[in-house]
């Protein structure tokens, strides 16, 4: 059985849509327990009418220390950033490095790093005037949104977009690459050859 731990913050819509689509398709893949840094997360009320283990890090000295104890309880073969506002230490991301992932609303390493998040993002792809956005499923690094690109899906940018229009259309194509991603990942052979997560049967040069 393969386990699968889920990070976030917020009402859990992510987390949730893993629950509802992950599990018919990998019945031999199980989200033990969700890791959250806030004590009123809606992803808690989730995870505990699912019967999923929950665990609360807060925002204090020891965050990084209780990060770590949490991926060590928890044990999982994959971990997903899903809505977590807390950046992962150093110490976690090396420990746990190319078995955690993050998905960000950009085709990177375009509009990503610091400061670049939500709607901001998509008001910058807008303002650049490019014709092309997207969203990105990354390993985590300690360098924010510069992590091996596993994969990514074009979003066409229209002319009378606007920010949330925008962030709409690509949240629905987010949500299903995460999905379909997570299922590449846990059932592939694939290895990391700089920024490039390399698959079995994907061809380089």
């Amino acid at each position: 059985m393969k386990k699968l731990a889920v990070l976030a913050s917020g009402r859990g819509t992510t987390f949730e849509y893993i629950l509802n689509h992950l599990g018919s398709s990998l019945p031999d893949t199980a989200v033990t327990a969700l890791i959250t840094d806030k004590s009123n997360a809606g992803a808690l009320g989730i995870a505990e009418s699912r019967g999923i283990k929950t665990i609360i890090t807060r925002k204090w000295l020891k965050q990084a220390e209780n990060l770590e104890i949490a991926f060590e309880q928890v044990n999982a073969d994959l971990y997903v950033l899903a809505g977590f506002l807390s950046i992962l230490p150093q110490k976690v991301v090396e420990k746990w490095k190319n078995r955690i992932i993050n998905t960000h609303p950009s085709l990177l390493p375009c509009f990503g790093g610091m400061g670049y998040y939500g709607e901001k993002v998509h008001s910058k792809v807008l303002e650049s005037g490019v014709r092309i956005t997207g969203c990105t499923v990354h390993f985590v690094t300690d360098d924010v949104d510069g992590g091996p690109i596993i994969a990514q899906q074009a979003v066409e940018v229209l002319d009378n977009d606007t920010p949330e229009t925008l962030s709409e259309r690509v949240k629905v194509v987010e949500k299903d690459l995460l999905i379909s991603t997570i299922k590449k990942l846990l059932t592939s052979k694939y290895s990391v050859s700089g920024q490039r997560v390399v698959f079995t049967h994907d061809r380089v040069g």
